[in-house]
């Protein structure tokens, strides 16, 4: 059955392809820290495992991470909705974002960057890549380490579809049995 459609405004499509979860990205550069929010990134292959990222040239953390070429992507569920906003919403410039929003740093076992002890899955980040980023703020990065909750197994995550709004992961749909290696 074949659905009816409207014109729709496409600097707005993001609300339909948004790649993946809101995730926190941490950063560290000569003793100075910070946390920034992330909407857009990409996993581009699996060994090695290359996620890119988008990150302004006008955030603090672009700074620090391009200085430091590394950092740490850092996966928040929906018990932390108020803080992912609240640090999408200030600038790591003018406060220390880990004290103000109460969080707990800790060391990165490949990276200076710090992980956010309450998230979910860290993910810590070598720059492998950055021959986008003059024109698009493209950034590729290597996943050396990943250190992930094994419970719940599959948490609730935030999905930003724009204007202040989240969707959040829904229920799990297995397909394992027909499922063929490398078909996705």
């Amino acid at each position: 059955m074949r659905k009816e459609r409207t014109d729709f405004p496409v600097a707005n499509v993001r609300r339909h392809l948004e790649p993946g979860p809101v995730v926190l990205v941490s950063s560290a550069w000569r003793g100075e820290t910070d946390i920034m929010t992330m909407g857009w990134h990409t996993v581009m292959e699996f060994v090695p495992s290359l996620v890119g990222c988008i990150i302004a040239a006008g955030n603090h953390s672009f700074e620090l991470v391009r200085r430091s070429g590394e950092c740490v992507i850092n996966l928040p569920t929906t018990a932390l909705t108020d803080v992912v906003v609240g640090i999408g919403n200030c600038s790591g410039a003018e406060v220390d974002k880990f004290a103000k929003f109460g969080l707990t740093a800790v060391p990165g076992q490949k990276v200076k960057a710090p992980l956010v002890a309450e998230c979910h899955a860290n993910f810590e980040c070598k720059l492998e890549d950055d021959a986008l980023v003059e024109r698009y703020n493209f950034l590729i990065f290597e996943i050396v380490k990943a250190h992930v909750a094994p419970r719940p197994k599959h948490p609730q995550t935030l999905h930003y579809t724009g204007d202040g709004v989240f969707m959040v992961s829904g229920k799990i749909v297995s397909r394992r049995r027909q499922f063929r290696p490398g078909m996705l």
